[in-house]
């Protein structure tokens, strides 16, 4: 008997350990992992750096509270500014908390300019920003929301289309009490769709000319996942917030919520905490993380990767047209629409030792780590084209 909640639909298979691309279960199979806990290790299960990081940190300083300043914090909170937009850093512990930290960021930040009535956010419909109550809500999705009434107030959700118009009547959505517009900049969950740069201009302009907010979520996207450190990098697009976590831990839980001058001069003492946000041993494994991913070598490589894998992929699509009606996503976030229930081939996948996810719109979720080597990839695409062959 198990004590654990029936909130998760557990499949019958557990691991001893994992390293890099692998992990081996506890009846001794070995297993390509191309989920990666959901594009959280960034770096591969037991990468060395990481290990020795924790064990490194571990014997100085796990916890001191957010009271007291952080050096290891500090200098995360340094890197991730030199590298993209931002001027200033939250850090949390979730995915779920920095998005729900970045909606109070710009809800605050038009209370502290005298316009406490503009706190309504506009985000996707069916799309998502974590299980958390407010943005299961903030994610428009039916199914996400029931039982957990009554509705959290401030959210108005706009369609994102797979064709033009991709945002209809987003104008006649905006109100005068609208504070932000928050969406990913690749849906994941949401069925791997990548929002064009062409779009993300627009919603800037948009914001710019409404002079509201633009709230870009990179949980799942960010940190090298698209082949840019950020997805939003190729629009040249600027936003005013942005919350990540997943792979800027590795796989070790950090969150945070990134900030331009602006908004940031609003979050005063008192405003927003965390417990466990910055702590040292976290924010030490974040930093070897920046080290090595926010490297330009090691960015072009994942787009290298991705080039091949994709392309692979679609010679399979090409190959299984009855199979497989799309190949989608951007650098190592990659999804395969399929035709046949995408769970009956998730498990046929497995069975073949090659572990995926499913997403929205029928979409098996490929998510490998940053450094996955070229030979796995090809174990991977081996083991998809004889599944796609078994059910032809």
């Amino acid at each position: 008997m198990s004590y654990l909640a029936k909130n998760y639909n557990r499949k019958k298979i557990s691991f001893r350990y994992g390293k890099g691309s692998y992990l081996y279960s506890i009846d001794n199979k070995k297993y390509l992992d191309f989920v990666q806990g959901i594009a959280v290790n960034s770096l591969g299960h037991a990468h060395p750096k990481l290990v020795k990081t924790i064990q490194n940190q571990s014997r100085k300083l796990w916890h001191v509270s957010n009271a007291f300043q952080i050096p290891e914090g500090e200098n995360l909170a340094k890197q991730l500014c030199k590298k993209t937009f931002a001027d200033y850093v939250m850090f949390q512990n979730s995915g779920a908390e920095a998005t729900e930290a970045a909606i109070k960021v710009a809800r605050r930040y038009f209370y502290s300019i005298g316009k406490p009535n503009k706190n309504r956010v506009l985000c996707i419909k069916n799309s998502f920003h974590g299980r958390t109550l407010a943005a299961i809500y903030a994610s428009g999705s039916k199914k996400m929301v029931e039982g957990f009434g009554p509705k959290v107030q401030g959210f108005d959700h706009i369609e994102f289309r797979n064709s033009k118009p991709r945002f209809p009547n987003i104008r006649n959505k905006i109100k005068k009490n609208t504070a932000a517009i928050m969406v990913e900049t690749i849906l994941g969950e949401g069925g791997i769709k990548p929002i064009p740069d062409k779009c993300l201009r627009y919603l800037r302009k948009i914001c710019n000319e409404k002079k509201i907010l633009l709230i870009l979520d990179e949980v799942q996207c960010g940190i090298g996942r698209s082949g840019d450190f950020f997805a939003f990098e190729k629009s040249k697009v600027k936003p005013d917030i942005v919350p990540i976590a997943k792979g800027i831990g590795g796989g070790f839980p950090i969150g945070a919520v990134l900030m331009n001058k602006r908004v940031a001069s609003a979050m005063t003492p008192g405003t927003h905490g965390s417990t466990f946000g910055g702590n040292p041993l976290a924010m030490a494994v974040g930093n070897t993380v920046m080290n090595i991913v926010s490297n330009k070598k090691f960015l072009n490589n994942v787009k290298k990767l991705s080039k091949y894998f994709i392309s692979k992929l679609k010679k399979i699509k090409k190959k299984y047209p009855k199979i497989i009606k799309e190949i989608r996503g951007r650098g190592l976030l990659i999804g395969i629409k399929v035709f046949k229930d995408q769970e009956i081939i998730i498990k046929k996948l497995m069975d073949k030792k090659l572990l995926t996810i499913r997403a929205a719109e029928n979409v098996i979720r490929i998510l490998p780590p940053l450094n996955v080597k070229k030979n796995e990839i090809d174990e991977a695409l081996k083991i998809i084209d004889k599944v796609c062959s078994e059910l032809n």
